[in-house]
């Protein structure tokens, strides 16, 4: 199953989305993908591999490295996620939460370093007030992102991943990174998740339930990219209620045992 993955049985809006009531999202989810917490220092490898392929090797964000393995000075205060393929029984995509407290105390985060000079005093008072981190290096390997003209960016969502009435589909991957990242922000008591993404990124997930609050101006940073805030509670409180069996399962996989 590709990246866009393809639903079927239901009819569709001009966007797909009028299909979703009628799909089962965790059940075709689950045949599919499972989500992993990288809880091992050999999780993490795999997920600092597919980093790698994808950052360095595909779109030369970052410069190679001998060992295959991207990764940073962010990386020991965060936790880690990968997205398996049920199917070919490995890693194809990733992401991570980068805590703003260690055992040093506040640190700054990438976001914050990135676009310090677009964030507000709203930004100011919930990062000092609440347990924040911030959800970034969403990475799926190349054979995932197979729509045209897709091999060229890290992760997105555009109106065609949901498909037409005779062909509709659902972006399993990249929402369910989003989800897994909520799901693993509550497990680990953060309650608010900053994340620098694609303004059409932000309009897509927010249809599905999943809302963004803009908490800065855009910055040029791999193309266009705004600073948002997901409170966790309400972004797990307010999904759509064909949106809640995908998040359910979602939360099962994170509670699983991870291998290694």
């Amino acid at each position: 199953m590709s990246f866009y993955a393809e639903a079927t049985g239901a009819a569709a809006t001009s966007l797909g989305l009028g299909m979703l009531s009628s799909l089962d999202l965790g059940r075709e989810f689950r045949r599919a993908f499972a989500a992993v917490r990288a809880s091992s220092d050999v999780l993490r490898r795999e997920a600092f591999a597919i980093r790698h392929a994808v950052y360095c090797d595909e779109l030369r964000y970052e410069p190679p490295r001998a060992d295959g393995l991207e990764h940073d000075e962010f990386d020991p205060r965060a936790e880690h996620l990968l997205l398996n393929s049920v199917e070919q029984r490995r890693p194809i995509a990733c992401a991570r939460l980068i805590r703003a407290s260690s055992l040093a105390g506040r640190e700054p985060l990438p976001l914050e370093l990135l676009c310090g000079a677009t964030l507000g005093a709203r930004w100011s008072n919930l990062s000092q007030s609440r347990r924040v981190a911030e959800l970034s290096h969403l990475a799926v390997v190349r054979e995932f992102r197979r729509r045209s003209g897709e091999d060229a960016r890290d992760v997105s969502i555009g109106d065609a991943d949901f498909g037409t009435a005779s062909r509709p589909r659902f972006p399993y991957i990249p929402v369910g990174l989003c989800l897994a990242a909520v799901a693993l922000a509550r497990r680990v008591d953060v309650d608010a998740l900053a994340v620098l993404a694609e303004p059409q990124l932000a309009t897509h997930l927010a249809r599905l339930g999943i809302a963004l609050q803009q908490i800065g101006g855009p910055v040029q940073h791999h193309g266009t990219r705004v600073p948002y805030l997901m409170d966790v509670d309400v972004v797990a409180a307010g999904l759509r209620a064909y949106m809640r069996p995908l998040y359910e399962v979602i939360e099962q996989d994170l509670d699983a045992p991870a291998e290694c």
